[in-house]
């Protein structure tokens, strides 16, 4: 027969969600902040297409595919972005400054859409 779950290993899990939440909160600037923020929107988005597509229809196919591409590359963008703004990958991202970083996601997000608008037709 299995254990039966206790509250207290409840509390214990939702005391850990809020200890995580406060260290989140408390040692993430708002910079990384807005970029999750922006991460889990495209996160969001993402899902709601492939679940729209799965559940009603993807007639027209290409744009699904061009909608569900540009979401997942402008989040790998964004990924790259907060990875080299972070303060923590200083070490790793020695030459790279923040500002540059903005402009490479820029560029990047320009090129990206460009494709994705020559995909739609």
């Amino acid at each position: 027969m299995p254990p039966k779950a206790s509250a207290q290993s409840s509390a214990t899990h939702t005391n850990a969600f809020h200890s995580l939440w406060k260290a989140y909160n408390d040692s993430t600037s708002d910079r990384l902040k807005f970029i999750d923020a922006f991460l889990f929107f495209l996160m969001l988005s993402g899902i709601v297409q492939f679940a729209y597509c799965i559940l009603v229809s993807n007639f027209p196919y290409n744009a699904f595919l061009a909608g569900f591409s540009s979401t997942v590359g402008q989040f790998v963008l964004a990924a790259s972005l907060r990875s080299q703004v972070n303060p923590n990958n200083q070490d790793e991202f020695k030459d790279v400054s923040p500002e540059r970083a903005f402009a490479d996601f820029a560029l990047g997000s320009i090129v990206l859409h460009f494709f994705v608008y020559n995909f739609l037709g």
